[in-house]
Formats: C-alpha cells, sequence, structure tokens
C-alpha cells in the first residue's frame, strides 16, 4: 500500500547526490508540487544538494515552474535530458559551466528509462550519427565541464550504431489524475501520459523510490483496471496536490476536456490565420502534404500547418502526430504544446518514439533555426547558450520527407504581404543560412545515404537538398533573387536551372483551394 505524504515529507525523502528522474512534457503531467517543495527544502536547509537530475521532453514555463525549480547554484551536479530551453535558470548554469550537462536525443532519454527498467546494456540505436550526439563529434556534451562518455559508438555486422549507457534512477517524481489507496494511478484527466510508467519501473528496479502527485485518492479496489496506467507496485508515496500545482499544462489554470478526450469541439470554429510570414511558409509546406500522410509536427512555423491543413478542409485526410504520443486532432501551440484538440488516440511517448525511429513517418515539418551549405542544421545550441533538441534528431533521421521551415532571416524581419506577392519592409538582423552551424543537429550527409527527401521553406525561398548540395528551386513573387535572398545568406547555393515563382495562391488572402494527391 502506497503511503500518503505531504509534499514537503515527499521532499524529506530525497538524498545528497541522488538521482532523480521528473516526468513530464512543458506543463503536462507534472508534478508541481512535488518540484516546488523541493526547491523550498533546498532553498531553506540547503540540502539535498549535488544530485543528477534527469527529464525526456522539455519541462518548464521559461520563468519558473517545471525544471526551473532546480536552477540554483548547488542544487543540482549533473542534468540528463532532451531539452532544457524550457528551463532557463537550469540551462544558464549549464551556459556558465556550473552544472554539467548531456543533452540526449528525446526518444532515446525514453528508452534509455526502459533499458534502465529491465537492466539492459543501454539503448542501441542510429539515431543521433553524424550528429553532435555521436562521440566523434561532441557526445552529447553540452558544456567544458561535461567530461563523461555517456554513448560510444559501436558495431554490429558491419554497421555504425550508438549505445546510450545506463545508469540508476534513485528517485522518480511522477503524476497522475486518480490514485487508489494500493498506488494504482490513472490518467483520465491529463493531455499525456508522458513516461510516467518508464520512470517508475525504472526508479524500482534500481533500488529506488517512487513519488507520485495525484489530484485525489481512491478507495482500493475501485478503480477499472484498464484506465490503471502506473501499477500500485511500481507507487511508494502519494502527494495529494493543491488545484493550483495541479493544472493540466501551463498555459493556464483550466481544464481542456478536447486535449485529454472528453469530449470533441468543432474544428470549424478555429481562429483562421492571419496572411503573415508564417502563414506563408506554412501554406507553401503545406502542400508538400499526400492523402493518408502520417505527420509530424514541431514547435513555432511548422504547428501552422495544422491551421493551414484545417482552413483548405484537410484535416481528415491525413494523421496529425507528437512525439508526445497524441496521434491525431489538430496539436496545441504554445506552452500547449505537446497535446492535441480532439485527438484519435493518446500512447506513451516512447511506444511513439518506436514508431518514429523505425520509419512510420511519411512526412515531418520542423523548425527552421539554422541551416548550411552542406544541409545541415542546428535547432540545439545558439552562441554557446544550450536548448536542446527534444524529438527533432528521433524524427528528423526517419522520416521519408522532411520539411524544414522558417523565416529566412531572424529578429526584426518585417514583411508586406498585397496582391499575390511578398515585400521586405525590413529584413531580420541575423541570417539564418550559414557557412557552418554551430552544431549540427540535423546531418544533411547522413539524410544523403539515407535517401530522405529534404526541402528548406521560407517565405522567400524554398530550397532542395540533392547530392550535389542546397539547391534554391522557387522564390516568391515580389522579392528580388540576389537582394533578398543570395545576399542575405553566408553561402552561395545552387540556382536550379529551371528557378520557378512560389504558387501566387500563397500570398492571398482567400482559400488556396489546396487537393492533395
Amino acid at each position: 500500500m502506497a503511503k500518503i505524504v505531504s509534499s514537503a515529507e515527499a521532499a524529506n525523502l530525497i538524498k545528497d547526490g541522488q538521482s532523480i528522474a521528473v516526468g513530464g512534457f512543458v506543463g503536462f503531467a507534472t508534478a508541481e508540487e512535488v518540484l516546488g517543495a523541493l526547491e523550498k527544502r533546498f532553498l531553506t536547509t540547503g540540502s539535498p544538494k549535488n544530485l543528477f537530475v534527469m527529464n525526456c521532453a522539455g519541462v518548464g514555463d521559461k520563468k519558473d515552474r517545471g525544471m526551473n525549480h532546480f536552477g540554483h547554484e548547488g542544487f543540482v551536479r549533473k542534468v540528463y535530458c532532451g531539452h532544457i530551453g524550457l528551463a532557463p535558470k537550469l540551462a544558464n548554469l549549464v551556459s556558465e559551466n556550473k552544472v554539467e550537462c548531456y543533452i540526449v536525443p528525446q526518444g532515446v532519454t525514453t528508452h534509455i528509462l526502459r533499458a534502465i527498467a529491465g537492466k539492459k546494456p543501454g539503448v542501441i540505436t542510429h539515431v543521433g550519427l553524424k550528429t553532435y550526439a555521436d562521440p566523434r563529434v561532441e557526445g552529447c556534451r553540452a558544456n567544458d565541464i561535461s567530461k563523461e562518455e555517456v554513448v560510444e559508438l559501436i558495431k554490429i555486422d558491419n554497421k555504425e550504431y550508438l549505445r546510450y549507457k545506463p545508469f540508476p534512477v534513485n528517485v522518480a517524481i511522477i503524476r497522475g489524475t486518480t490514485a487508489d489507496e494500493n498506488g494504482n494511478i490513472t490518467v483520465e484527466k491529463e493531455a499525456l501520459f508522458s513516461e510516467q510508467i518508464q520512470m517508475a519501473q525504472a526508479a524500482k528496479n534500481s533500488g529506488g523510490i517512487v513519488i507520485a502527485q495525484v489530484e485525489r485518492i481512491a478507495r482500493k479496489g475501485s478503480l477499472n483496471p484498464q484506465y490503471v496506467k502506473i501499477p500500485g507496485i511500481c507507487v511508494d508515496f502519494l502527494v495529494v496536490a493543491k488545484p493550483e500545482n495541479h493544472c493540466q499544462s501551463f498555459v493556464d489554470s483550466s481544464f481542456n476536456p478536447s486535449w485529454s478526450g472528453q469530449i470533441k469541439v468543432p474544428v470549424d470554429r478555429l481562429e483562421k490565420m492571419k496572411l503573415n510570414q508564417r502563414k506563408v511558409c506554412a501554406r507553401r509546406a503545406a502542400m508538400e502534404l499526400r492523402r493518408g500522410a502520417v505527420v509530424n509536427l514541431g514547435i513555432g512555423v511548422p504547428d501552422g500547418v495544422a491551421n493551414v491543413a484545417a482552413e483548405e478542409g484537410l484535416s481528415d485526410q491525413l494523421v496529425l502526430t507528437i512525439e508526445s504520443g497524441a496521434i491525431g486532432g489538430i496539436p496545441a501551440g504554445g506552452l500547449g504544446i505537446g497535446a492535441s484538440l480532439n485527438p484519435e488516440a493518446i500512447i506513451d511517448q516512447d511506444y511513439n518514439f518506436d514508431f518514429y525511429d523505425g520509419g512510420g513517418l511519411d512526412i515531418c515539418y520542423l523548425g527552421l533555426a539554422e541551416a548550411d551549405e552542406d544541409g545541415n542544421l542546428n535547432v540545439s545550441k545558439f552562441s554557446g547558450r544550450v536548448v536542446g533538441p527534444g524529438g527533432f534528431i528521433n524524427i528528423s533521421q526517419n522520416s521519408k520527407k522532411l520539411v524544414f521551415c522558417g523565416t529566412f532571416t531572424a529578429s526584426g524581419l518585417k514583411t508586406e504581404i498585397s496582391d499575390g506577392r511578398l515585400k521586405i519592409i525590413q529584413e531580420g538582423r541575423n541570417k539564418k543560412f550559414k557557412k557552418h552551424v554551430e552544431q549540427i543537429t540535423f546531418s544533411g550527409e547522413y539524410a544523403a545515404e539515407a535517401g530522405q527527401k529534404v526541402f528548406y521553406i521560407t517565405e522567400r525561398a524554398v530550397f532542395e537538398l540533392r547530392k550535389e548540395g542546397m539547391v534554391l528551386i522557387e522564390i516568391a513573387p515580389g522579392v528580388d533573387l540576389e537582394k533578398d535572398v543570395i545576399s542575405q545568406m553566408e553561402f552561395r547555393p545552387i540556382i536550379a536551372e529551371n528557378l520557378k515563382i512560389m504558387d501566387e495562391r500563397i500570398f492571398k488572402d482567400e482559400p488556396m483551394n489546396l487537393k492533395l494527391v
């Protein structure tokens, strides 16, 4: 029988130097009350200190919640995660070389938990080859003080793989909706399942403990066993959270039943996107869709593809997925990323990464932060500031077709769209198309060897990665090739012999009448 304790009592269970696994995806399935109590204990007593913390997806609100609770010098000695950009308080300590940090592809972090639980030799996978995760490049090390070899190159049947090494988990901090007196937990009001059971099993089989934050307690034996996601044999302590510390997400304090599947909302009532540079990118990107495609959408400009598909009445002709485990529906944006409006299914994210890693995606749409002349992309580190890839590496290395989309330049770009033409009013201060990217999150060389189709779509130009290099294949109506495109790049791309003008329908404030084949 699991023991019911206060959040302060739960925090007192954690000892100096222990390894702590924290569940959650942005703000979904995040045990905010327990994390807050743990931070309060450290600030009050100086203990527990020198923790090793790991999380899979980004967990935080870019301010104070989630992994930001660990953002104090001396609290943490090492971080192992897939994304740290939502926890700037912790990320700053990494950038200042005050905390060791290993940024690992998100899918690998979910799978390493299964490996730990099963006492396996780690995760052996192709994911990360020829990116910064490869030990021949950076070996997942995020700063100068990170010296540990968390990944190694191996060969099986004369083929290269990476082995990500396991480690013990002393404490898992997870969350659900309802727990019975035996510790069995259901997740009926959660938008995502995250990696709760995987963390719990890893901790239990490491000889550790599991602390679960829930909304309410039910009598033992009263829960439908088919709804139990975490069995009581994997739970040691229960914390019943205050409502304000158990919100469904970090978006606001309200509960959205369309995210967790209780209701379906009419999609024709969604607000129409304004015709701007973001919509132009999303519209051109949507032209790469095919009927029946299984799709992954990234954060930012890529998630606009879902809105375009809805506006064009195409949502029921494809399946949009998110690495978090939401299948179908329309992905949410901002701090709601990870959830989907009207999902058809919600699965654990490690299962979803199995599907992705094996080539289940027909097409993915990912952000375009920095690209170089070799087709490499960087979305994980900028001017020494560590962000992390999230699921970017798993997704980009395994999708049949890749579309990287974003504005052509960054920081201050202003455009005007009228009469089917694009005009650059003010150029962005930062060029995105670099001679060399700061960090390789996506390898153009790997993509070429794998035979992937790769496109880079912006509001004014479209590039395709071919054997000969980055090829400019389209420009927007109204832009000047040399002034608005070539001069804003650090390298000169190959110009296609049949350079085309982007479809003018993209630049008109009316439906495109897009049809999928």
